[in-house]
C-alpha cells in the first residue's frame, strides 16, 4: 500500500498486481464516514474477494477536527448535539429535506480527486466502483446525480437520503447503474426507514439495486462484503 494525494486530497492505495495499485485493473473508491480517522476502510481490501488485478483508493476528508477520543476527518460537519439528543429522545432522524452545509464543496474536492486518480491511474470511469460509509455513501450518491461522469458502480453502506427535492429528479439519469446499498434494521444514527425511502427512489428510477438489509446497527456486517465482492466482481 502506499500514500499518495489526488486532488488535494490524501489518499491510501492499494491491490493490484503489486499491491500498491499498479496494473492496470478496475479501481474501488471507497470513503469513510464521519468522524474516523481516514483509513478505517482500508482493511476492506483485504477481505474482499475480487480478482488481484482490483485497485482500491481510500480517500481522507478534508475536514480534520478532535472527536474527544482523537483526531477524526469528515467531508463536511454535523450538528453533534442535534445528533445525540435525537439519539436519547428515540426521535426519527430524518435528512431528506436538508442539504448540509459544505456538501457542494466536498462535491467538488471529491470530483478532481477522481479525476487526477483516472488520469495517474490510467482507469476509464466505468470500470470505477464508488461507494463509501455513512456520509461517504451520501457524497458518493451526490457525486453521482449531480455529475454526468461515468461510473462502474455505486456502494452505498448504511448511508441515508438527504436532499431529497434536489436529488430525485437527478436519480433517472442513472436509470440501469448497479447500486449495492446496506443498513443495518437497528441502526441508531441513521433510521434503516429512511434508507427504504432512499432504496425506493432509486429502484423507481430504473437504478439496478441490490439492498442488503442486516440485523444490526451501524457497521458494515460480512454479508456486506460478500454483496460488495460481488458487486466489484460485476465491474
Amino acid at each position: 500500500m502506499r500514500e499518495t494525494s489526488f486532488g488535494g486530497l490524501d489518499v491510501r492505495i492499494a491491490g493490484g498486481p503489486d499491491r500498491d495499485g499498479g496494473g492496470d485493473g478496475p479501481v474501488v473508491v471507497l470513503l469513510h464516514g464521519f468522524g474516523a480517522p481516514g483509513d478505517d476502510l482500508v482493511s476492506l481490501w483485504r477481505v474482499l474477494d475480487v480478482p488481484r488485478e482490483v485497485r482500491f483508493v481510500f480517500p481522507a476528508g478534508p475536514i480534520v477536527f478532535d472527536t474527544g477520543f482523537g483526531l477524526g476527518r469528515a467531508w463536511w460537519m454535523i450538528d453533534m448535539e442535534r445528533m445525540h439528543r435525537a439519539i436519547l429522545s428515540g426521535a426519527l432522524r430524518d435528512l431528506s429535506a436538508e442539504v448540509p452545509e459544505g456538501l457542494a464543496e466536498a462535491r467538488a474536492k471529491l470530483v478532481a480527486m477522481l479525476d487526477e486518480m483516472q488520469t495517474a491511474l490510467g482507469v476509464a470511469g466505468d470500470r470505477v466502483v464508488l461507494g463509501g460509509f455513512s456520509q461517504g455513501a451520501m457524497l458518493s450518491l451526490d457525486v453521482a446525480l449531480r455529475t454526468e461522469r461515468p461510473i462502474g458502480a455505486l456502494a452505498l453502506m448504511s448511508g441515508t437520503l438527504i436532499a431529497e427535492a434536489e436529488w430525485t429528479p437527478l436519480l433517472p439519469k442513472r436509470q440501469g447503474l448497479p447500486v449495492m446499498q446496506s443498513h443495518g434494521s437497528s441502526d441508531p444514527m441513521l433510521p434503516c426507514s429512511i434508507a427504504e425511502r432512499l432504496r425506493d427512489l432509486m429502484k423507481d428510477a430504473g437504478m439496478q439495486v441490490d439492498w442488503i438489509p442486516f440485523r444490526g446497527g451501524h457497521e458494515i456486517p460480512p454479508t456486506v462484503i460478500d454483496h460488495l465482492s460481488a458487486l466489484v466482481r460485476t465491474v
